[in-house]
């Protein structure tokens, strides 16, 4: 009990007064709280926001080059006039250009030992494979076989895509539909085609005549005879000195008209089935049903126009060389009786 408390209960005896001590201490300090500040707040740099549009003038102001840094370019050199009489009797030396470091050759040469690794990495199997060609030609006498010899001077490429998703039932008339048929016209049906795999297909036969053509050489027979060039063209459109064509007809019996031996076309188109996927199929009361989406692919086999006129000249000589039939052959009758045995 402090002073003035006692001070008031001696005035007033009879009545007991409750007082406390005024409440000034909060009044005169000033109010402080905590900050609530994370600690990693004093680590963190205050870095400016990074302007990432170029046309911006705060991004041209920040990467501006400063004038005393920026390039200086060099005067022109000054020459003599073209019609200045020193001009042909001082004989000036223009200095050479920088060559280019690529066009230099190599420092050092190639090291056979590293490119064995790549070029021939099991030289066991390369001499014995050589051996066994060796023995089949003593044995045929240096003579190749039909297969050799076509394989020698006709040229053809396979090319198998990935998996679609799709079934062999949907892509098989699709592959009925391309093969026989040039490449550029095979690519004309899958591109209008309400088939949706048929977009696919028609990525794929892109990629299978591009590769032919890097890797197989196809198609370049007017190229290699500098008969690729665009020619003049008549009054009616049509260029004044046309190549030679002819009709070719394949093995169905249709007669196609072309003017390069070397163009491709789709030999075969087969489908292959591929692996099943996993889905899900949700039912009532919580069910769920597996699906199983199937994956197919597809695979074309190209070839030139010489292939399919050697094939023609095949079928009609074989054509030719085939007897006429007859229903009553001509041979003498023999072990016959003259009247019938019942």
């Amino acid at each position: 009990m402090n002073a003035s408390t006692r001070l008031t209960r001696s005035a007033n005896p009879g009545r007991a007064i409750n007082s406390y001590p005024p409440r000034t201490l909060p009044l005169l300090l000033p109010c402080l709280y905590p900050r609530r500040t994370a600690i990693m707040d004093y680590f963190r740099s205050k870095k400016q926001p990074e302007i990432l549009d170029p046309t911006s003038p705060d991004f041209l102001k920040r990467n501006a080059t400063p004038a005393s840094q920026a390039p200086q370019q060099m005067p022109p050199q000054g020459d003599l006039a073209p019609s200045s009489i020193f001009d042909k009797v001082e004989q000036r030396k223009k200095p050479d250009r920088v060559k280019d470091a690529r066009s230099q050759p190599p420092a050092s040469a190639r090291d056979p030992a590293v490119l064995a690794a790549a070029l021939d990495p099991d030289p066991g199997y390369r001499r014995r494979w050589q051996r066994r060609q060796i023995i089949r030609d003593v044995h045929n006498r240096g003579q190749l076989t039909k297969a050799q010899r076509i394989a020698r001077t006709e040229r053809e490429s396979l090319c198998k895509s990935q998996f679609f998703k799709t079934s062999v039932k949907k892509l098989m008339p699709l592959a009925r539909q391309i093969a026989g048929k040039p490449i550029e016209d095979a690519i004309i049906q899958m591109r209008f085609s309400k088939k949706r795999v048929a977009k696919d297909v028609k990525k794929h036969l892109e990629y299978a005549r591009d590769e032919a053509v890097v890797k197989r050489g196809m198609g370049l027979g007017l190229i290699r005879s500098g008969a690729g060039a665009p020619k003049a063209t008549g009054e009616s459109g049509q260029p004044n000195d046309q190549l030679p064509g002819m009709v070719v007809e394949d093995k169905k019996g249709k007669r196609r008209y072309i003017t390069d031996t070397s163009s491709m076309y789709v030999d075969e188109a087969w489908v292959g089935r591929g692996t099943y996927g996993r889905d899900y199929d949700a039912r009532a009361r919580g069910r769920v049903n597996m699906l199983r989406p199937p994956e197919t692919s597809i695979t074309v086999r190209l070839k030139e126009e010489a292939t399919r006129i050697r094939l023609m000249d095949e079928r009609e000589q074989k054509r030719q060389r085939k007897k006429v039939w007859t229903a009553l052959p001509d041979r003498p009758v023999t072990a016959q009786r003259q009247y019938c045995l019942w």
